[in-house]
Order: structure tokens, then sequence, then C-alpha cells
């Protein structure tokens, strides 16, 4: 076992190292950026309103309301990264691996936006009826040839692969074992507990999952930031040097203090980069598969919506989780005790055992919601392969996969599910260059046509004719 260890920790060094995955995810997100001119920046405000105010979007194809699938997505990508995630980087790579969190976040929405609009744009109907897009999908149909078809192909079997694991074994794992240290669990009755409720969810398909976490998310990420806020309130006098501290070792390194042993310019760099990612996904091409069975009029407006869910876990959730820790100071305890490093932080200025109970039940929450958007993606990631023939299998294995997650140690499963999250994102980042063009181009055209994003459903197929588009 140690030597797999060896090996998957070698191979995770190459795919998330400097030359490999680290400027394909910064250059991707930094080229569409300018070639998209700077949506994110400019187009935040209308989306955020588009997404979480209007609701408008209920004509058109689609499984579940462009709400539903940005909770979907969310569901997803607010998980145990926003908590452990976040506490590792800090512990390996210093205060300033927060600033290349935030870097990546910020890039990585316009990642988000193209790869959610390419999802809508490319969906096909499925046999039951039901929209399946994603990378699977638009790679395959807007590549030509066998470039595409390979690309996508690729995308499939990592993201059925990692389904499994940063999805769903991690997960369970976290949810068991924060039962059991907080308010004394069995492993086996939280894995009992999380097979009854991921199986009936799962029964549901598309449109249960979407009714849960649009109920469910908004609730457990209110209670999180909540709870960091008053943190920070209670703190405030420290958070000016500690956002010094963190732009400061961004660019220099940090010396070693306390239990953390110092770490140089490119470790901060390497685990922000990697942990950001791990925590929104921007670039893996996952949240495009949510987006695919949205709601909407136009792929443009699903794609500025899903753009959104970057900056509610990077830009609010993870730097809440930062800086409580950099503003706590107990970034420097070591490594070892990232696990527990975000809730000792809150415990610091939080009274009795408030600060460890919000924590162990967010990232309860947290990667239960994670279990849930993961089991989705997976399932129509083996669909494209095998056909809706592996539906069914899928469900009922994935919940299986649950309870041993609960219930097992896991010692290899965190560094098989980062590299399977490389692997899985380096098809998608390949796709998202080549089809950067094409999404530049309706995006200019649609956002000339209907800057406010309040045009009709009628209006929208007007312009669709005019276009010559042969999107429904």
């Amino acid at each position: 076992m140690e030597n797999v260890q060896n090996v998957l920790d070698w191979l995770g060094g190459i795919v998330w190292g400097p030359f490999v995955l680290i400027p394909l995810l910064l250059g991707t997100g930094l080229y569409l950026t300018i070639r998209l001119g700077a949506i994110q920046f400019r187009t935040l405000g209308r989306a955020l309103r588009h997404g979480l105010i209007d609701r408008s979007d209920t004509d058109g194809k689609g499984d579940i309301s462009n709400y539903q699938a940005l909770t979907t997505a969310l569901a997803a990508t607010v998980g145990v990264g926003n908590i452990v995630g976040v506490a590792t980087a800090l512990a390996v790579g210093g205060p300033g691996a927060l600033f290349w969190i935030w870097v990546t976040g910020l890039v990585g929405m316009a990642s988000k936006y193209t790869e959610a609009f390419l999802g809508v744009r490319f969906r096909t109907t499925d046999a039951k009826g039901e929209q399946s897009g994603g990378p699977q999908y638009y790679l395959k149909r807007g590549i030509p040839g066998p470039v595409g078809k390979v690309l996508a192909f690729l995308f499939a079997v990592f993201a059925v692969i990692a389904s499994f694991g940063i999805g769903n074994l991690t997960q369970a794992n976290a949810v068991a074992t924060n039962m059991e240290g907080t308010f004394g669990v069995d492993p086996w009755i939280s894995g009992i507990l999380m097979f009854v409720f991921v199986g009936a969810v799962l029964l549901g398909g598309i449109q249960a999952i979407g009714r849960v976490t649009s109920a469910f998310v908004p609730l457990m990420i209110l209670l999180y930031v909540t709870g960091g806020i008053v943190v920070l309130v209670l703190l405030a006098e420290d958070i000016p040097a500690a956002l010094s501290l963190i732009f400061t070792d961004a660019f220099t390194g940090t010396a070693a203090t306390g239990g953390f042993v110092g770490a140089g310019f490119m470790l901060a760099i390497q685990f922000g980069v990697a942990r950001g990612i791990f925590s929104n996904e921007s670039g893996m091409g996952s949240a495009a598969i949510a987006a695919a069975a949205a709601k909407t009029s136009h792929p443009v407006r699903q794609g500025l919506v899903s753009m959104t869910q970057t900056f509610i876990d990077t830009l609010i959730v993870v730097t809440i989780t930062g800086l409580v820790i950099v503003t706590t100071g107990v970034w420097d305890t070591g490594r070892e005790s990232a696990g527990v490093m975000t809730a000792d932080a809150f415990s610091v200025a939080l009274p009795g055992d408030w600060g460890g109970t919000i924590v162990a039940l967010s990232v309860i929450f947290f990667a239960f919601s994670t279990i849930l958007g993961w089991s989705y993606y997976g399932e129509r990631s083996l669909e494209s392969l095998i056909g809706r023939r592996g539906t069914v299998p899928y469900r009922m294995l994935f919940t299986v996969v649950v309870f041993i997650g609960a219930t097992v140690e896991l010692g290899l499963v965190w560094s098989f599910s980062d590299l399977a999250n490389g692997l899985m994102a380096l098809p998608n980042l390949i796709g998202l260059l080549i089809l950067s063009g094409l999404v530049a181009r309706e995006t200019r055209a649609y956002l000339k046509f209907d800057p406010k994003l309040n045009k009709t459903p009628e209006d929208v197929q007007t312009f669709l004719r005019q276009q010559g588009t042969d999107w429904k």
C-alpha cells in the first residue's frame, strides 16, 4: 500500500505540478477572461440577479430550473474542500496559498461560464426524454473528428472514476467522522442513514436532486457563512494584519513558525491552485453537466448563472474559511492538524463548543450535498459511454459505496481523488481552448441583443432564427 501511495503522490505531483495543470488552469482561465472581455467582472451583478432573484427562465427544454441547476452544482462543489481542503492549503503552502485560491476562483469564473455555456449549447435529449450534456457531449459534438471523440471519452471515464472518489468515498467518510466525533454516532449508523437518504433521493433522478438541493444548499451555506462572519467580527482588529500576511506570503513564501515547516513561492501557488480547483471545480467541466439540465432560453443565460457558483463557492465560502484560519493564527499548527484546523479556528472566538459544532455540522451538510451532486455527474458520464442501461446499476453501486466510505479507512482515497480531478480537467481544458472562438462569438452577439437579460423567450427565439443558430 505504501508503494501505491508513493506512485499516486508521484503522479499527482506531475499532474498538479508547475508544468502541467497549474499553468493550464490559470492560463485557460486568463485566456478566456481576455477572450470574453472580462465577462465575470462585467456581468456578475446581472448574473446574480438573474439566477437568484429573477429565476425567469422557466421555458424551453430542460429538466430543472436554472436556480436548481445552480444549487445542484453548488451542492457538488461546496463540500469538504471548502473546509478541510482550504485548511490543508494553508497548512502546507502558508497564508499566501489563499491568494492563489482567489486568483484561481476569479479567472475560473470565465472557465465556468464557458463550460456551462457549452454544456447547454451542445446538450442532447436522451432515450427517456431528459437533457444530457457536459464535456462528454460538447467535446464530441463541438470538435470534429477523432480529437473531440477521444477527449470526450477520456473525460467521461475520469468523471465516472472521480464520482466515486471526490464525490462519494471522501465525502461519506467526512460525514461519518464528524458524526462520531461531535455527536458520538457510530460510523455504521451514519453509513446506514446515508445509504437510505441517498438512495431515496437518487430514485427520483435529477428532478429529486434539484428539489432537495434548492432547499438544502442555501440553508447550509447560510449556517457556515454566518458563523464565520461572527468570528471575523469578533476578531476584526486582526483582519488587516491577516490580509497583509496573505498578500505578502503569496509572492515571498512563508518562513517556518510554530508547527509550520515553511513554504516557498511555488508551494503556495501549487497548493492554492490545487485546493482552489478542488473547491470550485472551475475548468473540470463537472458543473456543465448540471447546467445542461436547466430550463433556459439561451446558453448565455445559463452560463452566467452557473458562473456565479464559483463566486459563491470561492469568493464567499472559501474566503470565510481562509480568513478565519489566518486571523485566528491557527494556520501554523502543522499539516497533521489540517483536519481540525477550521474547527479550532472557529473555537478561538466562539464560546464553549459552538465553534466545533458549527464546523462539524457544516462538514456533514457540505459533504452530504456533494454526494448528491456528484451522483448525477457520474451517472450522466457513464450514460454517455454505455447508454441508459447503466443508470440503475450505477445508482445502486453509488449508494452502496456511500456506506463503504462511511465505515472504512480511506488512506489512499484523497491522493487518488486529487489525481482523478486533474485527469478530468485536462481534456476539458483543451476543449475549452479549442471552442473558445465559438463561445466568444455567440456570447458577444447575445449580450448585444439582451444586455439586461430580460428578453422574453419569444424574443430570444426570434433572435436565434435571425442568427441561424440551430439551438433550441
